[in-house]
């Protein structure tokens, strides 16, 4: 777990090394400001992972491998966690993020916009929900999903014996 401070503000207020991550400490300080926040690198990595999915034209997150181990780990009871942040690695420092993410388009989209709508939304959510500054989110596009991808998948699902 890694300890995540922001600071927040400047200039010479009296409160101005208050941060919502951060705050003073002693009877005098607002009891909203007491204390300190620490925010988990699986937390920001969540984060980032539902905010790409959200956007149309994304098909899944992960790599090839990733993926592959991901579906298995889903249809083994109790076995489903890590699929939230399957394809995203996030590096955390006190006041700033980067975020990594593996993605898989739908066929047909231009992915140049998917991408930039991507890092829209994820920046948009990790910093108004963590208050973490995130300085970059790096995209690699690993696949095009294929409409026809779907029935071969069901197919293999299916099995030889009925």
């Amino acid at each position: 777990m890694t300890d995540n401070i922001t600071s927040v503000g400047g200039g010479s207020r009296p409160d101005a090394d208050v941060s919502p991550l951060k705050g003073r400490t002693g009877a005098g300080a607002p009891a909203g400001t007491r204390g300190k926040t620490t925010i988990a690198d699986g937390v920001v990595a969540k984060i980032a992972g539902t905010a790409a999915r959200e956007v149309p034209g994304i098909h899944s997150l992960g790599a090839g491998m990733a993926r592959a181990f991901g579906a298995v780990r889903e249809r083994v009871p109790g076995g489903g966690g890590g699929g939230a942040t399957r394809g995203v690695k996030v590096e955390v420092g006190e006041r700033q993020a980067a975020i990594d993410l593996d993605v898989v388009v739908e066929y047909g989209v231009p992915i140049v916009d998917v991408a930039g709508e991507v890092r829209t939304n994820v920046i948009s959510a990790v910093e108004r929900m963590t208050g973490l500054e995130v300085v970059e989110v790096n995209i690699a596009v690993d696949d095009v999903h294929l409409p026809d991808d779907e029935d071969q998948e069901a197919e293999s699902d299916e099995g030889r014996v009925r």
